[in-house]
């Protein structure tokens, strides 16, 4: 290659190889999506950030079983996110032309809110009753960017979630399921945990687990103001839901941390609705005093307690 082709202007648009590649990886271009391959091994760990909806979308790939919710695409077009498909599908255009795209799917690339983009640009273009098993890893050409969730959704839209008791939409409702349909809903429904969410709060959810119950509750504050917030309520002994309650931990889910109480199981879902409430508003109040008033030496214990009870799964 001569020196004059080898210094020419890059097109309008382009990314130097040396800059920071536009998906946010923190790579330069070059060594992300502007290299064969793409950024399929880049991991973006909190894949969801700048979403409105971040919190219930991390609820919904972790544990929700059974859910369902449109999504509020900027193009209108009818696509509905669902928890989990049949076989774990990426997509699927269901027999009378609804189309789906599932949250707990397997991945072969590091940043989901791409994978899920590139699954709702599938499952527009296919045909009645096609199922797309997996996104594969990136094949885009070289410069350009497929885009992620953050590109082709309202930012600022939250998500009108239904959840459902079973599967039983999976298929079209005149649809009577039959021979391997029939056995692989059978065993989707036998392992649903019964899960209700919590009335007026966002992204927390009720869990009866059998021996015990659970509330898990996504947060969208960042994790050392979080933690920081509960560990003043942990000092004065707030951080409970009540007596038939008490604080088991926290785990790590794609850049965010999930809280989760133990619970009275003989109680029902109903009955947590306004205790929780009552605890978001105290987590709020100490949130709003961090800005002020630092943790003492009591609350400082607390929180390294606290510390010692995470665990990361995403």
């Amino acid at each position: 290659m001569s020196k004059r082709a080898a210094t020419q202007p890059q097109p309008e648009g382009a990314v130097g190889p040396r800059k920071p590649c536009p998906c946010g990886s923190g790579k330069r271009y070059k060594n992300c999506h502007g290299r064969a391959g793409g950024a399929a091994d880049v991991i973006v760990t909190r894949p969801f950030e700048g979403l409105a909806m971040e919190p219930e979308l991390v609820a919904l790939r972790e544990f929700v079983p059974s859910a369902t919710a449109k999504l509020p695409l900027r193009d209108g077009s009818p696509v509905t996110l669902a928890s989990v498909l049949p076989m774990a599908a990426a997509a699927l255009r269901r027999n009378d032309d609804v189309a789906f795209v599932g949250m707990q799917v397997q991945t072969h690339s590091g940043d989901i809110s791409r994978d899920l983009a590139r699954a709702i640009e599938w499952v527009g273009q296919a045909e009645v009753g096609e199922s797309l098993p997996v996104v594969g890893p990136e094949t885009a050409e070289a410069g350009s960017i497929p885009p992620r969730l953050q590109d082709v959704l309202d930012v600022d839209a939250k998500l009108d979630i239904e959840l459902h008791s079973d599967f039983a939409w999976w298929l079209p409702e005149d649809v009577e399921p039959t021979g391997e349909v029939a056995l692989s809903l059978e065993r989707a429904n036998a392992a649903i945990m019964p899960t209700e969410r919590l009335h007026g709060l966002e992204a927390a959810y009720w869990v009866d687990a059998g021996e015990k119950a659970h509330l898990r509750w996504v947060r969208p504050e960042p994790e050392e103001k979080l933690l920081s917030a509960m560990a003043r309520l942990s000092a004065r002994g707030e951080l409970a839901l009540g007596e038939e309650s008490r604080y088991a931990g926290s785990f790590r889910a794609h850049g965010l941390l999930v809280p989760v109480w133990d619970l009275d199981p003989d109680m029902h879902a109903r009955e947590w609705d306004e205790p929780a409430a009552a605890l978001g508003r105290r987590l709020d109040e100490a949130l709003t005093s961090l800005d002020e008033q630092p943790l003492d030496a009591a609350e400082r214990r607390a929180r390294d307690g606290l510390r010692g009870r995470q665990v990361t799964i995403r």
